[in-house]
């Protein structure tokens, strides 16, 4: 059940649509989020070969940005309109090699403070998945 002054969940997904638009770097390497719920957030991305590095293998840095994107939405997800979010410290435990056709990442909120948001995520190629994440992130209030 929610109260009155909790966005609808068509609302909630508009907002963080909206903020996506000037997200540039997830639509430079092709991510797209494919759920938006209060405090979860999902994305995907088909791997090509600008995605990978040797034995085509993908790219750490695109894993550590897969689950910075999903945790970073997770928590923005729970804070209200107007305010941002930056990660202040992101820890990603690298499984298996991703080799495959399709990246999932699933971010989610562990706790939401008022300042700081904790934060984890998983990374996915096809069905193994290859990486865990842990991920702090400020909550940064509008300027007035």
């Amino acid at each position: 059940m929610t109260d009155s002054t909790s966005p609808s969940a068509a609302d909630l997904e508009a907002r963080i649509r909206q903020k996506l638009t000037r997200q540039h770097f997830m639509h430079l390497i092709g991510a797209d989020l494919t759920l938006i719920t209060p405090g979860r957030v999902e994305a995907e991305l088909q791997l090509a070969q600008q995605h990978q590095q040797q034995r085509g293998f993908a790219h750490g840095g695109l894993i550590a940005t897969m689950a910075d994107l999903v945790a970073g939405f997770a928590g923005v997800t729970l804070i209200p309109d107007g305010h941002g979010m930056v990660t202040v410290e992101l820890k990603v435990s690298y499984l298996h090699p991703g080799v495959g056709q399709k990246l999932r990442a699933v971010g989610w909120v562990l706790k939401a403070g008022r300042r700081l948001h904790f934060c984890e995520a998983e990374v996915w190629c096809d069905e193994l998945l290859i990486a865990k994440a842990t991920g702090t992130m400020a909550v940064i209030e509008p300027l007035v």
